[in-house]
């Protein structure tokens, strides 16, 4: 027996065990291997050193499940995006047959819960949407703000009722949602809304008109932000939110607004005038508005940050690829040593870029990623995608400036990123605040 347990001993160490423990045949004390650990998994290979900055089966903080979910995501843009963009960009917003696709795809609503109506899976696979978007180059379709700014105001400050009623229907695609924050004289500012809706017995009279509403024109469903108490001690504090719907006597919509970029994107006015709201209209409850509000712009900030860095993932990956075809002075201009040089400086950025979005992804997916840091996020991120636009745009020469050309739209589609969801100067005001706000 003795023998055999040395043999064992022998045939595994030549394999490579390295752990021991009692043999379990033998009475003398002889010890044999334990059968070797499994092997990890290899690790993923870093944006840095992946073959492009938009390869799928990258990056630590994905799984091979969320890669397969990419696949599945690229190939909905690629297919029933990328064709259509161009007239939808002459219409001024998608078609509504685009949002119910996306609804039987389960694309919509990936982050809120099964139980709530939403598809359930977590806040990695949202980030999946965001950046695929980006990829593709289509910034028509609504569906971040639907998706990860409206729905989870609902499926977290929602009753029941609100929540059976709207969730599941904007899961499918059948009710298209926005937010309606900004006004013509308070945009960043929150505080300085003006939008009042006044009690009247156990309903509510809304007035006021709203602007730059991003699916305003083809919303079915929208968050006011609005004042409800005059008299608080400050207007932060007299804050609610409400639900309107499309058909709502005295809720229209002005033209869709036509924009230097994002032409797909249908953006427009709104006016309230006199409209009536049931008690059951107020989402959570009266005066905590800001409260919900201040809870939700840092998952709003870290998706217009996410977007802007793959944003330049797609603007580095189409000017690489242009380089090394158009040819200038008998060669391809990535022969010229100031065009390498270049686009080694904007990778070099890009991928820092990404290492800290990724962080704050991680972080948020943890609920650990705090107000100051998604701000730093959006600032930093949309600052670098103008940048990045910018040079792209001046590495593509003329053809740069033509319409036909991705990159001439990604140039026009960037400018908007440093100004909403918070403009840039306010992100650095609350930066600030968290320096030396305790001094």
């Amino acid at each position: 027996m003795k023998r055999v347990c040395l043999y064992l001993f022998a045939l595994v160490h030549v394999l490579g065990a390295h752990r021991w423990v009692g043999c379990i045949t033998c009475s003398t004390g002889c010890r044999r291997p334990s059968p070797p650990p499994p092997r990890p998994p290899p690790r993923r290979p870093e944006t840095a050193s992946a073959k492009t900055l938009m390869d799928i089966g990258t990056r630590g903080i994905f799984s091979e499940e969320h890669d397969l979910f990419r696949q599945n995501v690229r190939r909905f843009f690629q297919e029933e995006v990328v064709p259509y963009h161009t007239e939808w960009e002459k219409a001024g917003q998608v078609s509504r047959e685009l949002w119910q696709k996306a609804g039987e795809q389960g694309l919509l609503g990936v982050n809120i819960s099964e139980k709530h109506g939403g598809i359930g899976g977590d806040l990695l696979s949202s980030s999946v949407m965001w950046e695929e978007q980006m990829y593709s180059n289509c910034s028509g379709p609504g569906f971040s703000l639907h998706s990860d700014i409206v729905m989870p105001y609902i499926s977290n400050y929602g009753s029941k009722a609100q929540i059976e009623n709207f969730i599941p229907r904007m899961a499918a695609g059948k009710c298209i949602g926005a937010i309606a924050m900004t006004e013509p004289g308070a945009g960043s500012d929150l505080q300085g809304v003006r939008t009042y809706a006044k009690r009247d017995g156990s309903d509510w009279i809304l007035n006021g008109n709203k602007v730059f509403i991003t699916n305003g024109w083809m919303s079915d469903l929208v968050i006011v932000v609005t004042v409800t108490n005059r008299d608080a001690k400050t207007v932060a504090h007299g804050i609610s939110l409400f639900l309107v719907e499309e058909g709502m006597k005295g809720f229209s919509k002005g033209k869709k607004l036509e924009k230097i970029g994002l032409k797909a994107q249908d953006t427009a006015e709104l006016f309230f005038e006199d409209v009536r709201l049931p008690a059951e209209a107020l989402l959570g409850e009266v005066d905590k508005g800001f409260y919900y509000l201040m809870n939700e712009l840092p998952q709003e900030r870290l998706l217009i940050a996410d977007m802007a860095i793959a944003s330049c993932e797609f603007m580095f990956e189409e000017t690489r690829n242009y380089v090394c075809e158009r040819k200038a002075f008998g060669k391809t201009v990535s022969h010229l040593q100031t065009v390498q040089h270049k686009l080694a400086e904007l990778k070099t950025e890009i991928c820092i870029g990404r290492v800290f979005l990724d962080n704050c992804l991680q972080l948020h997916a943890e609920k650990r990623l705090d107000s100051s840091t998604a701000s730093m996020a959006k600032y930093w991120a949309t600052e670098l995608q103008n940048k990045v636009a910018t040079q792209c745009l001046q590495l593509h020469g003329g053809w740069g400036y033509m319409w036909e050309f991705p990159i001439a739209k990604a140039f026009v589609d960037s400018r908007v990123q440093p100004i909403y969801g918070g403009t840039n100067e306010i992100m650095k005001e609350l930066i600030a605040r968290s320096i030396v706000g305790k001094n």
